[in-house]
């Protein structure tokens, strides 16, 4: 049986609401980001939707990027009734697989508990996070 959902990188098919939905109320690292704060942040990355073959949006990330050097994987999720049928490992090929990211030397991501996907898309604990910094605000 063909796979009834797919990928899409077209911004016009994005469910903005529904997405600020679950970043601000569902997901623990974008508690109570606003509306504009989603729309920004769509405006600028490069955006991935997963789609039911109906056309209803189940899942979201995004990658900031340079298109040469570096990408940063973020606000991935696949809503709660959809997870456990692959769709996060087809959102995570789908975005490793994009041709204008095939550059990249260096991919950074933060998760608390979704490390076991991640490392089947090829990523891997940090090896000298001594030379890691950060500023939050």
């Amino acid at each position: 049986m063909d796979n009834p959902f797919f990928v899409s990188t077209d911004k016009s098919l994005l469910d903005l609401p529904m997405i600020h939905e679950f970043l601000s109320k569902r997901s623990y690292w974008a508690k109570d980001r606003t509306m504009d704060a989603v729309q920004r942040s769509v405006d600028n990355s490069l955006c991935f939707g997963v789609y039911a073959g109906s056309g209803k949006q189940v899942g979201f990330a995004r990658v900031v990027t340079d298109y040469t050097i570096f990408g940063w994987l973020m606000d991935v999720f696949i809503t709660e009734t959809h997870r456990g049928h692959g769709l996060g490992k087809m959102l995570l090929s789908t975005i490793m697989a994009h041709p204008e990211l095939q550059t990249l030397k260096r991919w950074g991501l933060v998760t608390k508990d979704a490390h076991a996907l991640y490392e089947k898309a090829g990523f891997v604990v940090v090896e000298n996070p001594e030379r890691m910094m950060e500023k939050l605000s």
